[in-house]
């Protein structure tokens, strides 16, 4: 199979295409960015799936998650490609439009770990269940701290942005849930008034953006003793500013995603608890909806006849709460990624 590249029509975006099959086979995969492992291995799993079922492959990314210009554009250019099928992460709601007129031009459109809010914008969503995985570390976090300690907790939320993007309201409003607070609104974040909660940062869901978020959050309450972190980049970075404040053995850091490297940090205690998804299935799910969509004109369904296939989720921890269900780090490394 002969190898190509392309570049996309936006400087912030990075296109690699692979294969020379017809554009009637055509899959395109879009992510947030080319960086985070979650991605990254989300496109080797897609591209192994695409080549052992004979598809031709491109696969997209912006520069950082929030990123939708970049997103758009490589929608724009699936459609002029002619493309079967769109694999999507998207930055946020905005992209929307772009994939409502991939659709109209035949196209299936399938939302990877991230769904749209219109549910006219994708066909399917493979994903975890990401209030779910919020509610198991926000539950694992008020079971270790005991009733009397969860009830004085003082929390910090390190989430993506403030746009209020699906993954990042699921898992903020599913650990506060989880912990026992109040939330008004499942569908915004900061909606909540406890006391407990002491303010929601934007990390941007990276290293760096977990210092400056945890740094902020110290200058509000130097006492901060929980610290959710949106995924486990930002939940480095939270560990690195509590470190360099001295505070680092005294504070709770959970966070979803599960790969390797955040298994680790499990393991070796920084991070308490992790919710593991699984970015793998969710694209090779994908791959193989597009295939037999490119074959029949058959769209997915889930069991239930429902648009949203649940990929699975497991807390991750090696110091089980009694009524949380959980697996410890050796299971978690033998399931993790990255």
């Amino acid at each position: 199979m002969k190898f190509n590249t392309k570049a996309l029509l936006g400087a912030a975006a990075v296109a690699l295409i692979a294969g020379s099959a017809s554009a009637a086979d055509l899959t395109c995969l879009i992510t947030k960015n080319n960086t985070n492992p979650f991605f990254v291995k989300m496109k080797e799993g897609a591209e192994a799936k695409a080549k052992e079922m004979g598809m031709d492959f491109q696969a997209y990314a912006g520069e950082k998650d929030g990123d939708a210009a970049p997103q758009i554009t490589a929608v724009e250019n699936c459609i002029a490609a002619g493309a079967k099928g769109i694999l999507i992460t998207p930055s946020n709601d905005s992209v929307g439009p772009a994939l409502k007129d991939a659709r109209a031009a035949g196209i299936l459109v399938i939302a990877l770990d991230t769904p749209l809010a219109d549910p006219e914008a994708q066909d399917m969503t493979f994903a975890t269940d990401n209030f779910e995985a919020g509610l198991l570390i926000g539950k694992w976090a008020a079971a270790t701290l005991g009733e009397e300690g969860a009830k004085n907790a003082k929390i910090g939320m390190l989430d993506i942005n403030k746009d209020n993007i699906s993954v990042d309201v699921a898992r903020d409003t599913g650990f506060l849930k989880g912990f026992g607070i109040e939330v008004p609104d499942l569908k915004v974040m900061g909606s909540e008034t406890d006391p407990r909660v002491i303010g929601h940062e934007s990390s941007g869901a990276n290293p760096e953006g977990g210092v400056t978020s945890v740094e902020n959050l110290l200058a509000k309450n130097p006492d901060m003793n929980v610290v959710y972190t949106i995924n486990e980049p930002a939940a480095e970075g939270a560990y690195q500013a509590l470190k360099k404040a001295g505070k680092e053995a005294g504070v709770l850091i959970v966070s979803v995603d599960g790969g390797c490297p955040g298994i680790a940090s499990v393991k070796s205690g920084v991070i308490g608890a992790t919710s593991q998804q699984y970015p793998l299935l969710m694209a090779s799910k994908g791959v193989e909806a597009i295939a037999a969509f490119a074959k029949d004109g058959t769209k997915p369904a889930a069991s239930d006849g429902l648009t949203f296939f649940n990929t699975g989720v497991n807390l991750v921890t090696d110091k089980p709460a009694a009524g949380v269900e959980s697996i410890d780090s050796t299971k978690g490394t033998e399931l993790c990624w990255g």
